[in-house]
């Protein structure tokens, strides 16, 4: 079915910044401050619109980092990029974290667990910044390699949804503020179909009426696809994000900004050409 071309809305590219040692794809590159600030202000330059700081990977083999060690990794980045006026998003789960970056300023909390403390919930809550909730099969921080099926996936990440939804408006955080991510790769499986099965269905979760999130940049279901290392996966993960982005996804989270912002603007001037 043909999409109305006034209908393709251009989604918001986050760029992916890791301040952290062990990052599946990029760990150790930017944990130096000026490297992490020059990263970052390259990836603007390519067309991201908001950065999304990490200061712990999340990958199953991902060592736990203490907040005040993110904390001391992510605050000269922030100074440095709010001064800017750069747009950001922090990605933990962490309270402590939560409660010194928006101190400082960041414009958006993005947590792998979906507030599932209760002290985030409250830190946020004290703040008016949208928050990416993010869907996963496992029980922690972690990514984990399990394979899994996909016999009731889809159904299991609305319930999960309208659950937290519920919750969450419940504790004070308004529900335009809060930002669906349905997991991708590892955080749904080490096997490909469960995500294969979330991007085909992507229409599900637009119905829920809340903002869509998705990251599928350089993922483990990319590479066992496509037998490639993680340093060959641009090709694979760009096909995935214009699908994303044909589905009305609103936000894509990108360690390739600019090929990404490429074939988006092309594929908008194609649509809006005349004749």
């Amino acid at each position: 079915q043909e999409r109305d071309v006034e209908s393709l809305k251009r989604p918001r590219i986050v760029g992916i910044l890791n301040i952290t040692e062990d990052s599946f794809s990029d760990g150790g590159l930017f944990l130096r401050p000026e490297t992490a600030l020059r990263r970052a202000r390259s990836l603007v330059s390519q067309g991201a619109d908001l950065i999304d700081l990490g200061a712990e990977s999340s990958q199953p083999e991902g060592q736990k980092v203490s907040p005040e060690e993110q904390i001391e990794r992510l605050t000269p980045v922030i100074r440095a990029l709010k001064q800017d006026r750069i747009t950001l998003s922090v990605d933990t789960y962490l309270p402590e974290v939560m409660e010194r970056v928006l101190a400082l300023g960041v414009d958006m909390i993005n947590d792998i667990t979906a507030l599932r403390d209760p002290l985030a919930v409250q830190v946020v809550a004290r703040h008016d910044v949208p928050v990416v909730v993010m869907y996963q099969r496992g029980t922690g921080p972690r990514a984990e390699r399990a394979h899994r099926d996909t016999q009731d996936l889809m159904d299991g990440i609305q319930r999960f949804f309208d659950a937290r939804i519920e919750e969450l408006t419940r504790a004070g955080i308004r529900k335009d503020r809060i930002i669906l991510d349905p997991g991708m790769g590892f955080f749904l499986g080490g096997n490909p179909e469960p995500s294969l099965m979330v991007l085909k269905r992507l229409d599900t979760l637009r119905k829920l009426g809340n903002p869509v999130y998705l990251s599928t940049s350089r993922k483990s279901f990319i590479g066992s696809i496509l037998q490639r290392p993680v340093s060959q996966r641009a090709a694979g993960t760009l096909a995935t994000e214009i699908w994303a982005c044909l589905q009305g996804v609103d936000y894509l989270r990108t360690h390739e900004v600019a090929p990404l912002h490429d074939a988006i603007t092309m594929i908008q001037s194609i649509q809006t050409a005349h004749g």
